[in-house]
C-alpha cells in the first residue's frame, strides 16, 4: 500500500528547533539521516519544505462564482505546519505506523493513504 508520512510540527517545535546549537542539529540531522537509511527500501520520494513564509495560497470559493483568490503566506488553518513528508510504500498501515513511531524528527507524524484510480468517487 502506499502512504505519504507528513512531518508536522507546531510554532513551539519550530521554536525548539531554532534553539538548537550547531552540535545539537549536526545530531538531529544525523538521526534523521539514519531514519531515512534505516527505511530506504520503502521511501519512494521524500523533500523537506521551504519555511511557511514562502508558501502561497489559492483560496477558492465554494460556490465557484468567484475568481480564486491568490494571497502571499501560509493562510492554511491549522496548530502544525508541513516541514515535509515521504511516500512510502509498505505492506499495510501497521508497517507506516511502525516507521512513523521510530521518526526521530520530533512533532508528529500524520499518514495518509494515497487513493488509486479505482478507489476515487
Amino acid at each position: 500500500m502506499k502512504y505519504v508520512l507528513l512531518f508536522c510540527g507546531s510554532d513551539a517545535d519550530a521554536a525548539a528547533f531554532a534553539a538548537l546549537s550547531p552540535d545539537e542539529l549536526r545530531a538531529r540531522y544525523a538521526q534523521v539521516g539514519a531514519w531515512f537509511q534505516q527505511h530506504h527500501d520503502k521511501i519512494k520520494y521524500s523533500d523537506q519544505l521551504a519555511h511557511p513564509s514562502t508558501a502561497t495560497t489559492v483560496r477558492h470559493d465554494r460556490s465557484g462564482n468567484t475568481e480564486p483568490v491568490v494571497t502571499d503566506g501560509p493562510f492554511i488553518e491549522g496548530k502544525e505546519g508541513i516541514g515535509g513528508y515521504a511516500s512510502i510504500e509498505v505492506s499495510d498501515l501497521d508497517e507506516a505506523l511502525r516507521m512513523a513511531r521510530t521518526w526521530p524528527g520530533m512533532g508528529s507524524v500524520e499518514i495518509r493513504p494515497v487513493m488509486t484510480m479505482d478507489q476515487r468517487p
